[in-house]
């Protein structure tokens, strides 16, 4: 049938002539339908089979149907064959739905209690266990809005629609096993009636009522579910062991690219470019990069045999080590003429370690100027390691103070040690990424005018968080202290204000440069605004503050401008005579409301 002509052509040319085509005459009833036929399965799972009811005009929804509206068409001479019946197509069986999984609801009652056992004292704020719990419950509602709660009474009540399904006596308010058993009653009473939350996974169950549990509180505390928990645990400590090399392909040899600082390869007559012929006796001649790095690793503390050929040389030497975990490499330096760059990416176990190799490699130069640390984009990590890298740089003094309810967060974090560099000038690189354990570090430096800072106003994230272990294998991590910089100053919102901006435009950042060496600070009355600040500190004093210079990412233009001031002493010692004097008695812990 051409679609160019109108329907009505076809009839009007099937009457007059008369034409024997059944199939034509069938195509047009189906076309002539409001709507699509399908054969319908009245046996499903889709409900019960309605009662018979009084036939009503609507549209053929079965083959029956179909062969109902034939006395309607026009009649066909009796010379016409009579049209063949329609075929009727076989019902297909829909194909069974998957089966629901299963939840270990034992484990998910443990996992439920370690949690409210854990952050019960140690909140910012101080919460029920039936705080807790009703708003991981709101999970439910989350999953099947037509689930609903009302704990108005002495009762707890899990209601769908009107119809309440579980109702519970409210336990006392902090009694964490009887909290811990109602949610997962509840749970399981959810699960029993609606596919919805019967269709989440236990994991998936424990990520939402977690996630509800949040909302509630800051937003860096959170729930880690076992796979990725795994995978930051081995961000923190390092992962399987191994030698702690990377390796590439050259040409069509196998050759070291790098060597991790916190490996056991560092200290070893391993060096990069040296090519690797055997792992344990077994050449690596045809052998990829991957294959051979999977030989490298194995069970910690085992042995491990490399035969290396180094550049230059004919004859191969061997290497022996012990297998290690090795966190990955954070710190990477490069030299920049007499200046010495530390790009510093976050903050590991094994970060200030790191840090403080490459000091000593660097201040082994008799033509060393300066050092610029690079924390542009380092979203932070480990708090202890932040301290102890400060300690590499500071001869003493307060690096941070950490307050909370638990006791056990309210700490003093002095350092006392020697500073490394025996006081060369030293630049530190920000921008508004750059965030905890990273803004404690610049902080720290900048408050003991032993560093200036140089770009945007940081992230602002003082809050630290301590990590339970559950019996899911998940991880909870909870805020539990805020942290207040050296001159008093809290780092929640309000960040780390830099001397010498560069997030304003080149033409700003010139201008500042020209009032530095006039012997001013362009950017002052940010500075001493900032030290000024004590927590607690309104929205808009944080906002009035840092749009001073706005949060960016940094450019290319930071770097130049750090090792200008390196390259002028006179700009250095002015910007760093911008941070004020500490007039505050020495700090007190004090716990947070």
């Amino acid at each position: 049938m051409r679609a160019d002509l109108p329907f009505r052509y076809y009839v009007r040319a099937i009457v007059q002539h008369q034409l024997h085509l059944p199939g034509v005459v069938l195509a047009i009833l189906l076309l002539c339908q409001p709507a699509t036929l399908h054969a319908q399965n009245t046996g499903g799972a889709g409900g019960p089979t309605p009662p018979p009811a009084t036939p009503q005009p609507a549209a053929p929804s079965s083959p029956a149907a179909v062969e109902a509206v034939h006395p309607a068409m026009p009649p066909t001479p009796a010379t016409a064959e009579a049209p063949a019946p329609a075929a009727v197509v076989p019902q297909q069986e829909a194909p069974p739905s998957p089966p629901l999984p299963t939840v270990d609801m034992p484990l998910v009652h443990s996992v439920i209690a370690t949690a409210l056992e854990f952050l019960g004292p140690r909140t910012l704020e101080a919460h029920s266990s039936r705080d807790f719990t009703l708003w991981g419950l709101g999970c439910l509602t989350a999953l099947d809005p037509t689930l609903t709660f009302d704990s108005r009474g002495t009762n707890i009540q899990l209601l769908a629609g009107p119809m309440p399904l579980l109702s519970r006596v409210a336990p006392p308010a902090d009694n964490v096993d009887d909290w811990a058993k109602l949610a997962t009653d509840f749970l399981e009473a959810a699960r029993a009636h609606s596919t919805a939350v019967r269709s989440a996974e236990r994991d998936d169950l424990l990520q939402a009522f977690f996630d509800e549990l949040f909302n509630h509180l800051d937003p860096y505390s959170r729930y880690i579910g076992p796979s990725s928990a795994s995978t930051d645990r081995e961000a923190r400590t390092g992962g399987e062991a191994d030698a702690g090399i990377t390796l590439a392909q050259s040409g069509r040899h196998i050759v070291v690219s790098a060597i991790n600082a916190n490996g056991p390869a560092w200290t070893s007559e391993i060096d990069t470019g040296d090519r690797i012929i055997a792992v344990n006796n077994q050449l690596t001649a045809g052998q990829s990069v991957p294959a051979v790095t999977e030989w490298l690793r194995g069970p910690e503390d085992s042995p491990l045999v490399l035969r290396l050929l180094s550049p230059g040389r004919r004859r191969a030497h061997t290497v022996t080590l012990r297998r290690a975990k090795v966190p990955p490499e954070t710190v990477f330096a490069f030299a920049s003429g007499p200046i010495v760059v530390l790009r510093v990416t976050a903050f590991s176990s094994d970060t200030a370690e790191e840090m403080s190799q490459y000091l000593d490699q660097a201040t082994q130069d008799r033509n060393l100027r300066g050092l610029i640390i690079d924390l542009r984009g380092n979203r932070g990590g480990v708090l202890q390691q932040a301290v102890t890298a400060a300690a590499l740089l500071l001869d003493h003094g307060v690096a941070a103070v950490t307050s909370g309810r638990d006791p056990q967060s309210n700490h003093i974090w002095a350092v006392q040690g020697g500073d490394m560099t025996n006081h060369l000038p030293i630049t530190v690189l920000v921008d508004g990424r750059t965030a905890s354990a990273a803004e404690i570090l610049a902080a720290a430096l900048a408050d003991h005018r032993r560093a200036v800072v140089i770009g945007s106003a940081t992230l602002g994230k003082g809050l630290v968080q301590t990590v339970a272990q559950l019996p899911d294998e998940g991880e909870l991590f909870v805020t539990w202290s805020r942290v207040i910089a050296p001159l008093h100053w809290p780092l929640q919102g309000l960040g780390v204000m830099p001397q010498i901006c560069t997030s304003l435009g080149e033409a700003d950042t010139n201008r500042a440069l020209h009032t530095l060496a006039s012997g001013k600070l362009a950017n002052q009355a940010a500075i001493t605004a900032s030290r000024a600040a004590r927590y607690p500190l309104s929205v808009s004093n944080i906002l009035a503050i840092r749009k001073a210079c706005p949060a960016a990412l940094g450019n290319d233009r930071d770097i130049s401008v750090a090792r200008d001031l390196i390259n002028h002493p006179a700009w250095y010692k002015t910007a760093i005579a911008a941070i004020p004097d500490d007039t505050a008695p020495s700090p007190q812990v004090v716990a947070a409301p």
